[in-house]
């Protein structure tokens, strides 16, 4: 087992395309970390740096404290997992799963100790005669994994891989290959743009975009306290209500304001250190599941409309806008931008329908508000 280091990292195409950005990041041993964000922001770049797949332009990168900007693929003593499987079809799982061990040299009892044990943990002992086109999709990914499992290298590379899989598989897959890190203990990078991947796999998830690391922490954290708007609304199924507005100072209240409808959330700037300042505009941020519906008396309260309504059985996600007059969804960055003001979860038996007028208020204890020029959060509770 090793730490993995990168400091500084970065990777140019071309003259001028930065495909990953002075990244500084560290994974501890037997750490499980998983980069996330969408296509194009570098995250598979940065895991081929760390295989020794593509060269490094700058910065340094280093396992179990050893430098490897310059070391061959093969002598890094990592193992990757790739996205389509990669397996010999006219091997059997047996020969696949040993055929790494067999070029380096072990003898023939080492090989069937280690892939008898990796087939054990993998569930793969009675498949073990098997081609790969005998082999449903999960179980190819088993035997992809224990090729590199058999190898007891330093650290595990996984890009994508359970991207070719059904839903369904993929969750029980998500649950697989957790248990099998956990068991292993071996510092694992796991490279996917499926957050919801990252929030119930990773121990930490570093979130990347346009080659920059955005922000890296735990799933709750990144959740509860994003760096940045970009964050805000990249984690979270559905994603973070992200809204423009106006605040002003009201007496021991923030009073926020959406276009001509105002409400007042109980902070008080006097004793308070961490609010945006009164009179600026800046974005609003608020999870789904703390829009709340209010009752038509009460005061503080935001009046929507229902715009459309997906049951999921366990809840139902109500699309809402804001009254016409008071439209603020538009975000100032383009691919935040929605086409409703909110989206909200309620419970499943809530009485709601398209074009019905509800009043919702916010849960104040988990508002966010971010910079409108640069995105980053000036508040955060």
């Amino acid at each position: 087992m090793a730490e993995i280091t990168f400091d500084g990292v970065t990777k140019v195409f071309g003259d001028d395309i930065k495909a990953v950005d002075g990244l500084s990041l560290n994974i501890a041993e037997g750490e499980f970390m998983v980069f996330v964000g969408p296509s194009g922001c570098g995250k598979t770049t940065a895991l081929l740096m760390l295989a020794g797949l593509e060269d490094i332009t700058s910065g340094t990168l280093s396992i179990g404290g050893t430098v490897v900007n310059n070391v061959l693929p093969k002598h890094r003593d990592v193992a990757m997992v790739f996205q389509n499987y990669a397996l010999y079809p006219h091997m059997s799982v047996e020969k696949n799963i040993g055929f790494a061990l067999k070029i380096r040299g072990d003898s023939k009892a080492e090989i069937k100790r280690k892939v008898d044990e990796a087939a054990t943990i993998l569930h793969l002992n009675d498949f073990l005669d098997r081609r790969p086109k005998a082999l449903s999709g999960g179980q190819r990914q088993r035997v992809a994994m224990g090729r590199a499992i058999v190898r007891n290298p330093q650290a595990f590379l996984m890009d994508e891989p359970l991207s070719n899989l059904d839903a369904k598989l993929r969750v029980e897959m998500r649950l697989e290959i957790a248990r099998i890190q956990r068991l292993l203990g071996v510092a694992t990078v796991y490279v996917t743009h499926d957050q919801v991947e990252a929030m119930t796999m990773g121990d930490r998830v570093a979130v990347l975009r346009d080659g920059k690391l955005q922000q890296v922490d735990t799933p709750q954290h990144l959740y509860d306290r994003p760096a940045n708007e970009f964050v805000a609304g990249f984690m979270g199924s559905p994603p973070m209500n992200l809204l423009r507005c106006h605040v002003r100072a009201g007496k021991d209240r923030v009073q926020v304001v959406f276009g001509d409808q105002v409400i007042e959330l109980p902070w008080d700037y006097t004793s308070s250190h961490d609010l945006p300042p009164a009179g600026l505009d800046v974005v609003f941020g608020v999870r789904p599941e703390d829009v709340l519906v209010a009752d038509a008396q009460s005061t503080n309260k935001l009046k929507t409309r229902v715009e459309r309504r997906e049951a999921l059985g366990s809840e139902i996600l109500v699309h809402l806008s804001l009254d016409s007059s008071s439209d603020t969804s538009q975000s100032p960055r383009g691919e935040l931008a929605r086409p409703v003001a909110l989206v909200a979860k309620m419970g499943p038996r809530q009485k709601i329908a398209v074009g019905d007028v509800v009043f919702v208020q916010f849960a104040a204890e988990h508002a966010h508000f971010f910079d409108v020029a640069s995105g980053e959060t000036l508040r955060s509770r």
